[in-house]
């Protein structure tokens, strides 16, 4: 782009514009360092204390593109209470990598949840729901 009104007018016309049963996002501004840790274009970057490696947390493999966090959330209420459901981002493109955890109130949810819902369809997929493996501590 030339110009600055020409930026202008990409964003206009593609921001939020469909493609491949994806919705684009498209602004303009100067890129992020290349050394930042941090996800592009404003995705949560912040990591919940204590949940992490939690024995209630489940691995949620094989979510169709459009699976967001209040998805996620939505598809586990029905077992119990949900501390936390978070779909993963690329870094580099900020689109979901096709997996998310979700974390439950207690290990009797959890276990209800993986034998309900693994092999279950969500829109259209069939997801694979398993118990979390837990992150070594990094120092």
């Amino acid at each position: 782009m030339a110009t600055q009104e020409d930026a202008d007018a990409a964003v206009d016309k593609l921001n939020g514009y469909e493609y491949q049963g994806r919705t684009l996002r498209v602004n303009s501004g100067p890129p992020p360092p290349k050394d930042s840790f941090a996800p592009r274009g404003g995705f949560r970057n912040e990591r919940p204390s204590g949940k992490f490696n939690s024995p209630n947390r489940a691995f949620v493999g094989n979510l169709p593109w459009g699976a967001d966090d209040l998805s996620l959330e939505q598809l586990f209420s029905d077992y119990g209470k949900v501390v936390e459901a978070r779909v993963v981002y690329d870094r580099e493109t900020g689109r979901s990598r096709g997996f998310g955890f979700v974390t439950l109130s207690s290990p009797q949810e959890i276990e209800e949840a993986i034998s309900s819902l693994d092999g279950s369809e969500m829109d259209g997929r069939q997801i694979k729901v398993t118990v979390a493996e837990t992150k070594p501590a990094s120092f």
